[in-house]
């Protein structure tokens, strides 16, 4: 699982997965799981939001703190971005088997490692995804990550989800677990670990700390919250309701 951060017009990929309040099995990031959910108490959705499972957690907190019961949700399996040649179809799918039911159909993703071409199957489809080649990307701000990458290009980032499951995604992903002399290989290069951190907490204090502790990389804490998703879906929410806005003929 490669995790590699790099400059202005490259692509990045990520090995993730995430977690809801709990209409999806987010405990195991291995868990293919294909569901939907909409927050509690919801009315009838008319736009679905197709996401990566590392992204249901916060997406699903954007949709019930801003009251969004238009929006339903459906997540492909985090583990997907192990074999990012398969999120263009996968996403695809999806796409096609719920066209029918919606009105609009957005996508959570970032390129993730695709080159491109999710990029191109979305504009073939007609959705529209989120800005970013990666969710670091949109969950710091496209011209704050740039300017981290500008500072120190050696920065190895994680999300609160990766924090959590650091040790399965990360040590157990690279065999470290079983081949730790292959550290330096990984993180020889590394200079520093950035957490953005979307609900931080004691628990995820407590386990950044350790992540670094085993990376040997200094910690630094950016606060995100939910800035960059609660912004695309906003952006989407005003081009949705001009797109059917009534018209209003003078006598």
């Amino acid at each position: 699982m490669s995790m590699v951060r790099q400059r202005k017009g490259e692509r990045a990929r990520s090995g993730r997965a995430g977690e809801a309040w709990d209409p999806f099995p987010h405990a195991d990031p291995e868990a293919a799981f294909d569901a939907e959910a909409s927050p509690p108490a919801a009315e009838k959705s008319d736009t679905l939001v197709i996401a990566c499972g590392a992204l249901a957690k916060e997406l699903l907190a954007a949709i019930r703190l801003n009251g969004r019961s238009h929006l339903s949700v459906t997540c492909l399996p985090a583990i997907l971005h192990n074999r990012p040649e398969r999120i263009t179809e996968a996403v695809r799918g999806k796409i096609r088997a719920n066209r029918h039911r919606y009105r609009r159909i957005l996508c959570l993703y970032g390129d993730c490692g695709t080159g491109g071409r999710l990029d191109e199957m979305l504009a073939e489809e007609g959705v529209e995804r989120i800005e970013g080649a990666h969710c670091y990307a949109f969950y710091a701000g496209l011209d704050a990550f740039e300017e981290m990458m500008e500072e120190e290009i050696g920065t190895f980032f994680l999300t609160d989800y990766l924090v959590r499951f650091f040790d399965r995604l990360i040590m157990e992903g690279l065999g470290l677990d079983r081949h730790p002399e292959l550290l330096a290989d990984y993180f020889g290069h590394y200079r520093k670990l950035v957490w953005l951190a979307q609900a931080p907490d004691a628990d995820l204090e407590q386990r950044a700390d350790a992540a670094a502790k085993r990376l040997g990389l200094p910690l630094e804490r950016r606060l995100t919250g939910l800035r960059g998703l609660e912004a695309f879906l906003a952006r989407q929410e005003a081009a949705m309701a001009q797109d059917f806005k009534p018209l209003h003929h003078s006598r």
